[in-house]
């Protein structure tokens, strides 16, 4: 079997999930080379981890993107999303979603330029989008998050030192917005900018082709060794409140005095 039938034989299982059962029919090959092909694709794309999982650069000071330049620090953003899994009748109900669909709830990680740093898989599609988060920064080799610094999050988590939430009750999706139509008050224009920034985690697209990266070396520097200079939890505080206030406020007063000048 060549590269270019084992990659195509792989990414179809990956997207479809389909069966060896139905593969083997489709491209006349037997259940035990596609599973073992299978694998060896699956084996190289982890070998590739440090050219596909990339280490987050924080938002500067002197960024001019009007997508970024309102988030001082902040490293990139994340969701979660469901993908459908088919399990046995006794193992259903915890992994019902919210939704009713059987699935799988995965945590992904961004940068602004879309490159992944950090994907959490296997978690059942019962839980919230927060407790797969709490999770994720509790492992070991788990999402990383230096103090100061933090990511971009809806509002289905809590707005909690180091992931920053949109206002609850505000308008915040981008097609909740007409053309030309301006924000009325400081927590809507917030919420338009942070719905703007965070989009990158919500598109498909990637700009840049992985096997163009530099691969870098992957080292942990000693600010990622410090569990006592990262996050380890995930609470809302009066002080987190107060920086997203105090942001917004700032935001906001910026844009009004661009206006009138």
């Amino acid at each position: 079997m060549d590269i270019e039938e084992m990659v195509a034989i792989f990414l179809h299982i990956i997207s479809h999930d389909v069966k060896n059962r139905i593969i083997k029919r489709q491209v006349a090959r037997s259940s035990e080379t596609i599973s073992r092909q299978f694998h060896a694709v699956l084996n190289s794309v982890l070998c590739l981890h440090s050219m596909l999982l990339r280490k987050p650069e924080a938002g500067t000071e002197n960024c001019t993107d009007e997508r970024w330049k309102w988030f001082k620090n902040f490293l990139g953003a994340l969701d979660g999303t469901y993908i459908k899994v088919n399990l046995e009748e006794v193992d259903k109900p915890r992994y019902r979603s919210h939704k009713g669909e059987i699935a799988t709830n995965v945590l992904g990680v961004c940068t602004r330029d879309m490159q992944f740093i950090y994907v959490l898989p296997g978690w059942e599609g019962s839980p919230t989008d927060s407790r797969v988060l709490r999770d994720a920064i509790l492992r070991r080799n788990g999402l990383k998050v230096p103090q100061g610094y933090y990511y971009l999050c809806d509002a289905g988590y809590a707005n909690a030192e180091g992931f920053l939430a949109p206002y609850r009750g505000q308008r915040y999706h981008l097609n909740e917005w007409r053309q030309s139509q301006q924000p009325t008050n400081a927590h809507e224009f917030f919420n338009m900018k942070h719905s703007r920034a965070k989009n990158v985690i919500e598109r498909e697209e990637m700009p840049i082709d992985p096997i163009d990266i530099e691969v870098v070396e992957d080292v942990t520097s000693s600010q990622e060794k410090e569990v006592s200079d990262r996050i380890t939890y995930v609470e809302t505080s009066d002080a987190w409140a107060a920086f997203r206030k105090n942001l917004t406020n700032d935001m906001f007063e910026q844009w009004m005095n661009s206006r009138n000048a």
